[in-house]
């Protein structure tokens, strides 16, 4: 369950950073070209490839940087790899992120695991551990 509430509160994140990126590019196209202040009209395919994009570069530099997304922080989840328990490299840590997105599916995994290990992490190695920061 804490991995399902760590997940949403990414998706809220990631949400959040995607409304950024949206304001940044209304703010930007304001200063060229003048008023009105208009956020970026996206096609349904480029608004996904872009929230893709983010998910991606959210996912993997959280996993690289500190072994946890902030919904991971906020409820003691940190990815580590093999057993000494460093964190994944950026190759990694950006190849989780990818199988996580494009595989939700392997997530499904977990529950029915002995070691509530995702596809994902039996694929890659890795482990979720429960660590209050």
């Amino acid at each position: 369950m804490s991995r399902v509430l760590a997940g949403l509160v990414d998706a809220f994140v990631v949400a959040g950073l995607g409304l950024a990126v949206q304001f940044g590019a209304g703010g930007v196209r304001l200063l060229v070209t003048g008023p009105p202040f208009r956020l970026p009209d996206l096609s349904v395919r480029l608004s996904g490839l872009c929230g893709w994009t983010i998910a991606l570069l959210y996912l993997t530099g959280s996993w690289v940087l500190t072994g946890s997304t902030v919904g991971g922080r906020l409820l003691g989840l940190r990815v580590v790899t093999g057993r000494s328990g460093g964190l994944p490299g950026v190759l990694r840590a950006l190849a989780r992120a990818a199988l996580c997105l494009v595989f939700p599916l392997g997530l499904l995994w977990i529950p029915v695991s002995r070691r509530r290990a995702s596809v994902q992490d039996l694929v890659l190695a890795t482990t979720v551990r429960y660590d209050r920061m």
